[in-house]
C-alpha cells in the first residue's frame, strides 16, 4: 500500500505568500490584539448599571460566535469521519495491528504524561501555595463518575441527543445537546455494520465520503475566521478574569503549564527521535493545528486541520490517518486527561490536607489512561477531574477552586491534546513502514488552509 500524500512532483509551484497572509502570523497578531483589547476592557470596568462594558460584550460575542460555529459542525463531523475511517480500514494491510499499535501508544504516552503530572504536583505542591480562599469551593452541578461514563455509552436515541431543563424565577428553559460519546458509539456501530453488509453498503459509504468532504469545506471556512475568533476569545478571557485569578492560583497554573511544556517539548521530541524522526520537522508540520487548538480550545473542532497536517505535512497515509486522528480527537488527551487531573487532584488533596499514598497515585494513573474517553461524552477536563476526585474519594468542592483559571489552562491543554493526536499516527506509521518519509522530511510544509492544494497519491 502506498501512502496517500502530496508528492513533490504534484505540488504546484507558486510564489511565497506575503508574511501577513500566513495563518500563523495572523493568529499571533490576533493574540496580541486580543490581549491589548482585553486589558483595555478590564480597565474600563463595568458600566453604570454594573453590567459588562460595551467592549467586553463585543469581545464575548465575537468569541462565542466563533466557538458556536465550530460546535455546530461537531456532531455531523464525528459521524461522517468515524464511519469513513472504519470503511478505510479495509484498504489497509494489517489493519488490526495498526489499531492495537495506535491504542498501545495512546496508553504509553498517557502514562508518561500522568507520571510527569504526579511528579510536578509533589515537587511544586501547588495546594500549599495558593491565595484562593476555601469559601470559593463549591461542588459542580454536574460531575463525572464511572456510572455516568457507562450510562453515557448507551445511546438514548439515534442522534445522540440529550435534553436538560433548568428552572429559574423567569421560568423553565430546556436545551438540547449532543452527547459526543453516544455519537461515537453510533458511528462505530454504523461503520462496522456497513463493512459487514458488503457491496450493498457501497452507495452509503460513497455518500458518507462526499458528505464528509462538504463538512470539511464548511469547516475550512469557519477555521479561516480563527484570527477574528482569537481576538474575541483571548480578549474576553483577559477582560473577565484578568490576572487576579492567576495570581491566586499562580503555583497551580505554573505547574500545569510546566507539565504541558515538558510533554510537548521534551517527551514528544524524545519519542520522535527514538523512532528516527526529526522533531523540528514534526513541529513545523503540526503547528497550524496546535495554534488553532490553543485559541479554539476544541480538539473536535480542530479535527479536520489535524488530519490534514498529519497526512500532508507529516506523511501519514490517508487511509490510516482517517482512522487514527478522529479516534485520537475523542480519546487521546494528554493535556486534559493526564497532566491536568493529576496535578489538580494533588492540589485538592494538599488544600484539604488529605494524605495520598501509592495506591492513590496508581489510581490517578489508571483513571487517566482508562477514563479519558469519558471526557468525550461529557464536558472535558472538568468532568475528568471530578471523575478522578470521586475515584480517590476527595472533596468534589475542590473543583470550584480551580474554575477561575480553567479557560486559560484549557488553551494549553487542548494544544497538547492535538499535538499528541498527530504524534501517535506518525509514530505508528513510521514503525509499521508506511510513513511517507519524503513528505515528512520536506523543508516546506503545505499551507493546511490552502484549499487549492489537494493530496494526491504518491508516485
Amino acid at each position: 500500500m502506498s501512502p496517500t500524500t502530496l508528492s513533490s512532483a504534484a505540488r504546484p509551484t507558486r510564489a511565497p505568500k506575503p508574511f501577513y497572509r500566513n495563518f500563523g502570523f495572523q493568529v499571533l497578531a490576533a493574540m496580541v490584539l486580543g490581549l491589548v483589547l482585553g486589558y483595555i476592557a478590564r480597565n474600563i470596568g463595568p458600566d453604570a448599571s454594573g453590567a459588562a462594558n460595551w467592549l467586553t460584550q463585543t469581545l464575548s460575542t465575537v468569541g462565542s460566535i466563533f466557538v458556536s460555529l465550530l460546535r455546530a459542525l461537531v456532531p455531523v463531523l464525528i459521524f461522517t469521519a468515524i464511519v469513513a475511517s472504519i470503511a478505510n480500514l479495509r484498504e489497509l494491510n494489517n489493519a488490526a495491528r495498526l489499531v492495537w499499535q495506535t491504542l498501545l501508544w495512546f496508553a504509553i504516552t498517557a502514562l508518561i504524561a500522568v507520571g510527569i503530572g504526579i511528579a510536578l504536583g509533589l515537587i511544586i505542591q501547588p495546594g500549599l501555595h495558593t491565595g484562593v480562599a476555601a469559601t470559593a469551593a463549591h461542588a459542580p452541578s454536574s460531575s463525572g463518575s464511572w456510572l455516568d461514563f457507562l450510562k453515557g455509552i448507551i445511546p438514548s436515541n439515534i442522534l445522540g441527543l440529550t435534553a436538560s431543563t433548568s428552572v429559574k424565577d423567569t421560568g423553565a428553559t430546556t436545551s438540547l445537546n449532543f452527547n459526543v460519546l453516544q455519537i461515537i458509539v453510533i458511528s462505530i456501530v454504523v461503520g462496522i455494520a456497513a463493512l459487514r453488509v458488503g457491496p450493498s453498503a457501497d452507495p452509503f459509504l460513497a455518500f458518507n465520503r462526499s458528505f464528509l468532504k462538504i463538512v470539511h469545506k464548511i469547516l475550512w471556512w469557519v477555521i479561516r475566521l480563527t484570527p477574528i475568533g482569537t481576538i474575541g476569545l483571548l480578549g474576553n478571557a483577559v477582560a473577565v478574569y484578568g490576572w487576579d485569578a492567576l495570581a491566586q492560583l499562580g503555583w497551580f497554573s505554573a505547574a500545569i503549564y510546566i507539565g504541558l511544556a515538558i510533554v510537548l517539548f521534551v517527551v514528544y521530541p524524545i519519542v520522535l527521535g527514538t523512532n528516527g524522526l526529526n522533531p523540528v520537522r514534526y513541529f513545523q508540520g503540526v503547528w497550524p493545528a496546535v495554534q488553532l487548538a490553543f485559541v479554539s480550545r476544541s480538539s473536535i473542532g480542530t479535527l479536520p486541520l489535524t488530519q490534514r497536517v498529519t497526512e500532508e505535512n507529516l506523511g501519514v497515509p490517508r487511509e490510516y490517518a482517517a482512522f487514527a486522528v478522529p479516534l485520537g480527537a475523542t480519546t487521546k488527551m494528554d493535556g486534559c486527561a493526564a497532566i491536568y487531573p493529576a496535578i489538580a487532584a494533588i492540589f485538592v488533596a494538599q488544600f484539604y490536607g488529605v494524605p495520598l499514598g501509592l495506591q492513590e497515585y496508581l489510581l490517578i494513573a489508571f483513571v487517566s489512561v482508562i477514563g479519558s474517553s469519558a471526557t468525550a461524552g461529557l464536558t472535558g477536563a472538568t468532568v475528568m477531574l471530578t471523575l478522578t476526585l470521586s475515584t480517590l474519594g476527595l472533596p468534589l468542592e475542590g473543583v470550584g477552586l480551580l474554575l477561575a483559571v480553567d479557560p486559560i489552562l484549557d488553551m494549553g491543554r487542548t494544544a497538547v491534546n492535538v499535538a499528541g493526536q498527530a504524534l501517535i499516527p506518525t509514530i505508528v506509521a513510521k514503525r509499521e513502514g508506511i510513513l511517507d518519509q519524503a513528505a515528512y522530511d520536506r523543508h516546506e510544509s503545505i499551507d493546511a488552509l490552502d484549499d487549492s492544494v489537494e493530496a494526491v497519491p504518491a508516485e
